[in-house]
């Protein structure tokens, strides 16, 4: 008993080495893990397993991190045309403008000391042909490293981009040296799956369901709607949709169960029944992954599954929490960082805590209503870990789940894989079948809507630092002891400091600006102690992504902001207003301003003009431009649409802002002629983005700011911000952040006297895998005043 405590220690210990790695912002060098492992090898031999398992750990992740970190884009061909040679590695992902696809480089034409990673992520442009998986093609491409929106709340998409080994981003150069060299192998399962696929979608032509059932059998996840997505987050559906451990097991346990009884039925007695099921069980796992590709879902259920069929097929008795150990430190060693997704916890939390349920019970209900309990218990278990990866529970999930589990997992998951199946052999029938499915899928949708539209689906709150989700991780299982133990309702009581986390909002007379990463377009807030401002919602970049929902609104949850006072959207532009609409279907907005309010889809959107100016909490918002209509000066000196850009000061005793949009120089001269030094102020947002047309040195000389804010995307094709006014503001003794090397920017009072200070979120927060590369431009001594 001791030794399988003491082993099931140490492969916690193990997983916890690995999980201590991927907190730390650089990794140790070759020497130092050198000497953590000469230490795991002397506590091992004093019989310290626990230690040596920890130490194994932290060396095995670092390991792999480093060598997966060498494989990297030197900073030197960062734009540069490189022609290369290699193979299509994923299904492509086409939209209205582009096609999105993996490749696996297998040579490189050039220079022999060039050097490019082995897996690229590429974009091709009005490519005007067909690129499918398993095609071997010679391409012109230019690379950059991978870079992404850094945001509270938001996605961390350079860590995505890590998980699977994706080590340059790029896009395809038109050239007459885009060659297919080879078409795809028919015999290799990225051309199953494409052609898989293929079919599917020429059956499905026209159906709103064809992202779903591609998604349903082979993992395909691009096609399916954002208002489908929607639907299923708010109903804690997306795990029966997406590729996963259900659908794997599923498959897995027909398996078995199918060999088994045939193996009962035909009297095979050379080998145990048992052992020939789990058999069929792994190989069909195993084929059905190779299926949607070893997706990363797909390869930590065949894990577990292999794991668990092992031992049955070893004849050994394995507890079902051994198993469960064994498997956790199976997939960390196969993978390190599936411990960085919240995919791999929810399957494997889920997975404990049915053990949790069905151990110590003395009371055993029927079949329905043990799935009803387990299913609502199990919802109420994720619910800590749900609230601490996306901030949101859904409230209908039980319900949901109780209707969607045996429809959607148990029905129509089989069908559309016999369907797809039958589509390869029999293509007349397989239609009529799928033509079936698309049936049920239909019918079950209207469900899920319903369920999907009650305003109180879902509950949304600011995610809790991990010691309070922890501790309600221990209230939920305190709640769900057996019966008879007393003191479960003491659980609720540890439920409460996560239930009731909120951010501190700024104190009164204060506030708080957040410029957010948003690439080149421009988003920022700005909080007081009990009022919301937006300014400008950043950029609509395709049907299924716009700033809005990418990155505004997770930011407004984190900061749990329900509702916006005020919408300032500074013009038109696309890298301004994108978002708004997004925006404004998410979040009320009581009061919506912009130069031009016929763009805002707000029944009460006002043009913004100077004059107008209120108080939120001690702290002073005035609109500087442009003139109010039928005021003596122009509205547009220069002709531009970016002239007119709302312009916004806030004052506050820790100093004032200054929001430009994208003013450049006729604009700034107006300014400076109608407002003179009423324009100072200690940060300045970099008028249209550090653009060689603003900035202007008259300017400057007015507003005197002591820091610069730049929203800019990385390597963005315009250079912003530009040289010659990063030269201006060094020369004026500015310092100069931007979102492309810090990531969101946000100003905060000083923590010692008056005064400002600026807190870049890549610095703060910063990993292994992010980009290192900073910029703060400091100037040696103080701003001129």
């Amino acid at each position: 008993m001791n030794a399988g405590r003491g082993g099931m220690a140490a492969l916690l210990g193990f997983v916890s080495g690995v999980i201590a790695v991927q907190t730390l912002p650089e990794l140790p060098s070759p020497m130092l893990l050198a000497g953590f492992a000469i230490a795991a090898a002397i506590l091992f031999f004093c019989r310290w397993f626990l230690g040596c398992a920890l130490l194994l750990g932290f060396v095995w992740a670092s390991a792999f991190a480093l060598l997966r970190l060498h494989d990297d884009l030197p900073h030197e061909l960062e734009g540069r045309d490189i022609h290369i040679e290699g193979t299509v590695a994923s299904l492509p992902e086409p939209n209205e403008r582009s096609v999105r696809f993996e490749f696996d480089v297998d040579r490189i034409l050039g220079p022999e000391d060039s050097r490019v990673p082995r897996h690229l992520r590429l974009t091709w442009y009005d490519a005007g042909r067909t690129i499918h998986a398993g095609e071997h093609w010679r391409l012109t491409v230019r690379l950059k490293r991978p870079h992404g929106m850094l945001n509270p709340g938001g996605m961390d998409y350079e860590l995505w981009l890590f998980s699977r080994n994706i080590r340059a981003l790029g896009y395809v150069r038109e050239s007459t040296g885009n060659v297919l060299l080879k078409p795809a192998n028919p015999w290799l399962p990225g051309a199953w799956r494409q052609f898989l696929s293929d079919r599917i979608h020429d059956t499905q032509a026209g159906s709103p369901f064809d992202g779903v059932i591609r998604a349903l059998v082979l993992g395909a996840e691009d096609a399916i709607a954002p208002p489908q997505w929607e639907v299923l987050r708010r109903t804690g559906t997306a795990h029966l949709i997406a590729i996963s451990g259900s659908h794997i097991g599923l498959i897995a346990f027909l398996a078995y169960a199918v060999t088994a009884r045939a193996t009962t039925q035909l009297h095979v007695m050379r080998c145990p029944p048992s052992a020939l099921a789990a058999s069929a069980a792994i190989t069909a796992a195993a084929a059905y992954s190779a299926l949607t590709g070893f997706a990363i879902p797909t390869r930590r259920a065949l894990l577990m599954i292999a794991i668990a069929m092992g031992g049955i097929i070893a004849q050994r008795h394995l507890r079902p929490a051994r198993t469960l150990a064994l498997a956790l430190a199976a997939v960390v060693l196969l993978d390190p960082l599936a411990v960085t997704s919240p995919g791999f916890w929810l399957s494997f939390l889920a997975v404990a805590f049915i053990l949790y349920l069905l151990t110590g019970r003395l009371h055993r209900p029927g079949l329905v209503g043990g799935l009803a309990w387990t299913n609502w218990a199990t919802s109420l278990g994720l619910a800590p870990a749900l609230l601490f990866f996306f901030g949101q529970i859904s409230l209908v999930s039980p319900l949901a789940n109780l209707f969607a589990v045996p429809v959607l997992g148990l029905a129509i998951t089989p069908l559309a894989l016999f369907s797809a199946l039958v589509l390869l052999v029999w293509p007349a029938v397989g239609e009529v079948l799928m033509g079936f499915t698309e049936t049920l899928v239909a019918w079950s949708w209207k469900a899920l809507e319903w369920l999907s539209a009650l305003s109180w689906a879902q509950w949304q709150h600011a995610a809790p630092p991990f010691p309070m989700a922890l501790l309600a991780a221990l209230g939920v299982a305190v709640l769900m002891v057996p019966r008879g133990i007393p003191g479960r309702w003491l659980g609720l009581f540890l439920l409460l400091p996560a239930a009731t986390h909120a951010p501190a909002p700024p104190s009164e007379g204060s506030y708080r600006l957040t410029v957010l990463d948003v690439g080149q377009a421009l988003a920022s807030v700005v909080e007081t102690h009990a009022h919301t401002l937006v300014f400008d919602t950043g950029a609509r970049l395709s049907d299924s992504f716009d700033i809005g929902t990418a990155v505004l609104e997770p930011y407004l949850r984190s900061r749990d902001i329900s509702a916006i006072d005020t919408l300032v959207v500074s013009h038109g532009d696309n890298d301004h207003i994108g978002g708004a609409a997004a925006l404004l279907r998410r979040f009320p907005v009581t009061v919506a301003l912009s130069s031009a309010p016929d763009k805002l889809f707000h029944p009460g959107a006002r043009a913004c003009h100077a004059g107008q100016n209120w108080e939120w909490d001690g702290v002073r918002f005035e609109m500087l431009w442009p003139p109010a209509p039928g005021s003596a000066e122009g509205a547009n000196p220069g002709g531009k649409e970016n002239d007119i850009s709302c312009v916004m000061k806030i004052s506050a005793a820790q100093g004032s802002a200054l929001l430009t949009g994208d003013i450049e120089r006729d604009a700034e001269s107006a300014l400076v002629r109608r407002h003179g030094t009423a324009l100072a102020s200690e940060v300045l947002l970099a008028p249209h983005h550090g653009s060689k047309t603003s900035s202007s040195p008259e300017f400057l000389s007015e507003v005197r700011p002591s820091t610069v804010l730049v929203s800019a995307g990385y390597r963005n094709r315009w250079g912003f911000p530009s040289p010659q006014v990063m030269e201006r503001y060094r020369r004026f003794g500015i310092r100069v952040f931007d979102t492309a090397s810090g990531g969101a920017l946000t100003v905060l009072p000083a923590a010692e006297g008056p005064g400002t200070e600026i807190l870049p979120y890549r610095l703060r927060h910063r990993r292994y895998w992010h980009d290192t590369a900073i910029r703060t431009e400091r100037p040696a001594g103080a701003a001129p005043r």
